[in-house]
């Protein structure tokens, strides 16, 4: 097994994840199967009780593992699909280590950080990285090993510790450090010294970086090239020049312009791995399919208004953006997302500020192409989603309601058409007697940590559902798989009141009692869906409903629907011309 560490310094969020991702979609063009684990230091066992609005979106694997977001940017990227356990966590290393001394393990020695917790965590990455996740059954050639937060941490200091004896156990050629370090511009000073600092830091430790990656905001003068690489002892050509691009897409493209792979190559010495000219010609393909697909050519935008209750947090709904992102590349039309805090849809006699916040709010609204709702929890901020899910069914503009989106539409739908002014949800009143959305009854009440609907599940569409958008979507098959993440459903005792007032729920549970999917029949596209479509989109073969979505609201959803089912990689027709 060959490994790949991504560490950071100077400053948390300096795009560890994206280069990360981006190097491991290069060690793919070559033909190298590549797996990743992501390393965070917080004593939480995993991410799904972390408020979205501070740490970010809770991503969900398909066996129901609530992981960090990060590990999104890598099935994305790399086309994989990851475990619960390639995300470690410091609560999950100590968890292990203390269950094993409880059950008398370690034959009473005195359990420690060194070595009892930095095995630990040795075994779980040699474990871990030999885990297939491409559909086959072959073990990953490379290992992409993203440490999360910035070197100097405390909390880090195990990880660091298991990682420098892990470096030197592997043996030359099998073990590469690329550090991420951010270079400011000081009134129109390139400063390189945070970055030495860095650099020397690590060094300390026992990590001595292969490659120094530079992100900045404008390309680096040669002169500050040189006087990095001087004073972090490595070669001019293992500086990497990571300035910011139009979209994270071409990152790739610029590491390799940056002349990564060479590096890859000699470090890792890649030679002494057999590479089948099956998988070869796959890699070459897939990097020519990316360059075309990431590469901007687009001449017309869509506008897109999110409306959420987390939108001061935009990475909260990191993976409905990025959805949203591939949806749109894919028909060639640019991205223009307006976020609107759906607090400020609600009527308020509040002055100043709060009226001008929402006349503003719905402007955006009016002036949208299409309306997304995504998922969320509590009742704050509700009332105007309910709103703008109104407004759009009546205005006909496109509308996806996601997870809370869906539940939150229902609700307004039986107010207006089945005569339920009092309709709401258990979550937001329990007593209430119009109840449309209710807890499901198999979940446990008490327990909060991974006691939600999660994971991989199917949908069944229903009989005489052929009509359907989001059925011709996915191909006009029966069932398809998408996963879940809620603690709250569709009430089984009014789904008949609501279809027969016109809410169709075209997609089920394999019971029957669960609904997944609601459509207007009579709407350019007004989708619900209780799963999270967009935990399976990926830069080149983009979720269904989103596709739908965004080609609805660009004025070209028959041209989609017309090509379905959608191959990855293939681009779509519109007025004759192949985009």
């Amino acid at each position: 097994m060959r490994y790949v560490l991504v560490s950071g310094g100077v400053i948390s969020g300096v795009g560890k994840g994206i280069i990360a991702s981006s190097t491991g979609l290069l060690l793919k063009t070559l033909g190298l199967r590549v797996s990743c684990i992501k390393i965070d230091p917080y004593v939480s066992v995993d991410a799904g009780l972390m408020a979205p609005a501070e740490h970010g979106e809770c991503f969900v694997l398909c066996s129901g593992g609530e992981v960090d977001l990060d590990l999104g940017n890598y099935e994305r990227y790399l086309s994989v699909r990851l475990t619960s356990d390639h995300n470690i966590t410091t609560g999950k290393t100590y968890l292990n280590v203390i269950e094993r001394e409880r059950r008398g393990d370690y034959l009473g020695k005195t359990v420690q950080i060194v070595p009892h917790i930095t095995d630990s965590i040795k075994d779980w990455i040699r474990r871990v990285s030999k885990i297939p996740v491409d559909g086959s059954s072959d073990e990953p050639d490379v290992c992409i090993i993203e440490l999360g937060g910035t070197i100097g941490d405390i909390e880090s200091m195990p990880f660091i510790e298991a990682l420098t004896q892990l470096r030197h156990e592997a043996g030359s050629g099998n073990f590469m450090v690329i550090h991420v370090s951010y270079v400011p511009t000081v009134h129109g000073e390139q400063k390189t010294k945070p970055t030495q600092h860095a650099v020397k830091s690590i060094r300390s430790y026992g990590l001595i970086p292969d490659i120094v990656a530079c992100r900045c905001e404008t390309p680096l003068a040669e002169s500050t090239i040189a006087k990095l690489a001087l004073h972090c002892q490595v070669e001019k050509d293992q500086v990497l020049v990571v300035r910011d691009m139009p979209t994270i897409y071409q990152v790739p493209l610029l590491l390799s312009e940056q002349k990564l792979i060479p590096q890859l190559r000699s470090k890792l010495a890649l030679d002494r791995v057999t590479i089948s000219p099956a998988m070869a010609a796959r890699g070459a393909d897939l990097w020519e399919t990316w360059k075309t697909v990431v590469t901007p050519i687009y001449q017309d935008e869509v506008k897109i208004a999110l409306v959420g209750k987390y939108v001061t947090c935009q990475d909260a709904y990191l993976s409905v953006v990025k959805a949203l992102e591939h949806s749109a590349m894919r028909i060639r039309r640019k991205l223009n997302l307006m976020w609107i805090n759906s607090e400020d849809l609600e009527p308020t006699n509040k002055g100043g500020a709060a009226q001008t916040k929402y006349h503003k709010a719905w402007h955006d609204v009016s002036t949208a192409s299409g309306i997304i709702v995504p998922g969320g929890f509590g009742h704050r901020g509700t009332e105007g989603m309910m709103k703008v899910s109104q407004w759009a069914r009546e205005n006909e503009i496109p509308f996806l309601g996601v997870c809370l989106g869906f539940q939150v539409a229902a609700i307004q739908y039986a107010r207006d058409k089945c005569g339920m002014p009092e309709a709401t949800s258990e979550e937001f009143d329990a007593q209430a007697k119009d109840r449309v959305v209710v807890n499901m009854p198999e979940l446990d009440r008490e327990k909060m940590g991974g006691t939600m609907r999660l994971g991989l599940r199917k949908t069944i569409f229903q009989p005489d559902s052929e009509w359907s958008r989001a059925r011709s979507l996915y191909g006009g098959v029966e069932v398809i798989e998408e996963r879940h993440r809620h603690r709250y459903e569709i009430n089984p005792e009014l789904v008949e009141t609501l279809e027969k007032a016109g809410l169709h729920f075209v997609g089920k549970d394999e019971t029957g009692q669960r609904m997944e999917i609601f459509e207007l029949k009579d709407h350019p596209f007004y989708i619900g869906t209780q799963f999270h479509a967009e935990y399976q989109s990926q830069v080149l073969n983009p979720s269904r409903p989103y596709l739908g979505f965004v080609a609805a609201s660009a004025g070209c959803l028959d041209a989609v629907i017309k090509q379905q089912p959608v191959e990855p990689f293939n681009m779509i027709t519109v007025n004759g011309t192949a985009k």
